[in-house]
């Protein structure tokens, strides 16, 4: 197991059969910079291999899940392909092979042998919903927000949300919310199946909940783990796939640069479809 005082974007405690992950940032509202991207599947592939989990609760800190993504953090990724002339395919291969590493990094979760129990808090963002649709389970606190908002800073969503969560909220749903980038509170997730239940105090509920499944019998709950992703698991992988190859292709757009200058200005961009 990767020892926690080498983390900087996680902290992994375990008790027990119940090992707990907290998203810490550094960044503010928990938003996923390089160390998030290294150090997720690393933590998450040590506690499947550890036969002492049979659960695991994600949660944030400082009240908040994730905002998702951290741009500033994570531009030396984009800037290239953004400053490029548009025809060198070395840097579209490589911005391609970024983003499968960032696929991959939250389908560590997915593919993690234990349950996941995602406990959301205040807002979860673009790569936050990435995250949670990865989970086995989510809940939420009351106060809990949510955003599938890669539409309004010019990205198609290439993290799983789009693959994930029509299995979860159905294709209708998520075509609302991948479209329109909007905010929707707790009881709308609750309502659409994003979030199975609303706890005040959600990490607690959720450490109850990993201590349900732990006392079952873990092999059988691996199985039935096994046997729920089976179907899908193809498909999702063909849909992250074929999102590379989009991204890699139409990323670089006007559009994109547009958003990103209206991040740092903090006002509102203007999209002109180039």
């Amino acid at each position: 197991m990767t020892p926690d005082s080498a983390l900087r974007s996680l902290h992994v405690k375990i008790n027990g059969p119940v090992a707990e992950v907290q998203l810490l940032g550094p960044s503010k509202g928990n938003a996923m910079g390089p160390d998030f991207w290294t150090e997720l599947p690393a933590v998450f592939a040590d506690l499947g291999a550890d036969d002492e989990v049979r659960a695991v609760v994600l949660y944030g800190s400082g009240g908040n899940f994730s905002y998702g993504l951290d741009l500033p953090a994570m531009e030396p990724v984009f800037r290239p392909l953004l400053e490029s002339s548009g025809t060198d395919a070395r840097l579209r291969s490589n911005f391609r092979q970024n983003i499968k590493e960032l696929q991959d990094a939250v389908s560590s979760v997915a593919r993690c042998g234990k349950p996941v129990i995602a406990a959301v808090d205040g807002w979860c963002i673009g790569g936050g919903v990435d995250l949670i649709a990865a989970a086995d389970l989510r809940i939420a606190s009351p106060v809990a927000k949510f955003s599938v908002r890669e539409v309004k800073v010019g990205i198609v969503a290439d993290l799983g949300s789009l693959q994930r969560l029509p299995a979860i909220i159905g294709a209708g749903a998520t075509r609302h919310l991948a479209l329109t980038g909007e905010d929707f509170a707790a009881p709308r997730a609750l309502e659409l199946g994003l979030v199975t239940e609303l706890a005040d105090d959600v990490v607690a509920r959720g450490r109850e909940l990993a201590a349900m499944i732990a006392a079952n019998p873990p092999l059988v709950v691996q199985g039935v783990k096994q046997v729920l992703d089976h179907g899908s698991e193809a498909a999702v992988q063909a849909g992250l796939d074929y999102v590379q190859v989009w991204n890699t292709a139409f990323l670089p757009s006007r559009d994109f640069a547009e958003a990103a200058q209206a991040f740092a200005e903090r006002r509102p961009a203007s999209f002109t479809g180039d």
